[in-house]
């Protein structure tokens, strides 16, 4: 057995899940009319079309030449808006949240790189990109009940 014959298999999956995602607005949107088949294939064949499997980062990528939808912000209008939140909030371990800061924002240049690594993993772990208000949302903690 080859060490990557998982690969095909791992991609239609992910390939469905990526479907099934961009399905999903679809139905909440007309709960009435379920998608169908023929719908499915279509969305599926459209997404096809615009990206590529990444076997060494295990990613979809958009092909090149391919420009992505107007509505979605660039890799480093994204990266921009999470330097800003860093650079305007502080992690406060005994609270458990990020805190803004009063004053003007931070220089972040005197922090060494893994202090810096250490808040954006921090911030990645309380904090996710939301395509719909375009803008980092905090994150549900879970809470365990007894």
């Amino acid at each position: 057995m080859k060490p990557t014959s998982h690969l095909p298999r791992l991609a239609v999956f992910t390939l469905a899940m990526c479907s099934a995602a961009f399905s999903l607005p679809a139905l909440a949107q007309t709960a009435a009319t379920p998608v169908t088949r023929m719908q499915i294939k279509m969305e599926r064949d459209e997404f096809l079309k615009t990206h590529r499997w990444d076997e060494y980062g295990e990613v979809w990528m958009l092909k090149s030449g391919v420009e992505p939808p107007a509505s979605v912000k660039s890799r480093a209008e994204v990266k921009s808006a999470r330097d800003v939140f860093l650079r305007n909030h502080k992690w406060d371990s005994t609270a458990g949240g990020w805190l803004p800061l009063g004053a003007a924002p931070r220089d972040m240049s005197g922090m060494t790189r893994e202090q810096v690594k250490a808040e954006t993993d921090q911030f990645l772990r309380t904090h996710y990109w939301d395509e719909d208000s375009e803008g980092w949302l905090e994150k549900k903690s879970r809470t365990r009940k007894p």
